[in-house]
């Protein structure tokens, strides 16, 4: 999910940012039990943005979507 939505706002990020991303999703995902694919997209969407903004904790990140 996090991939296509990258490559749909097309922006470069690292192997490892990605995998950063995937996690904070991953995770939010199964904590607020998103199931839906316009929620899932939604997130997709809110964590490469904060990403993008400056947000690159992890932790952060995460607090910040959840």
């Amino acid at each position: 999910m996090i991939r296509s939505k990258i490559a749909d706002m097309q922006n470069v990020l690292s192997d490892e940012e990605v995998a950063l991303c995937q996690r904070v999703y991953d995770h939010v995902r199964s904590v607020r039990h998103v199931t839906t694919d316009d929620d899932c997209d939604e997130l997709a969407r809110r964590i490469i943005q904060s990403f993008q903004h400056g947000v690159k904790d992890e932790d952060a990140l995460t607090r910040l979507v959840i």
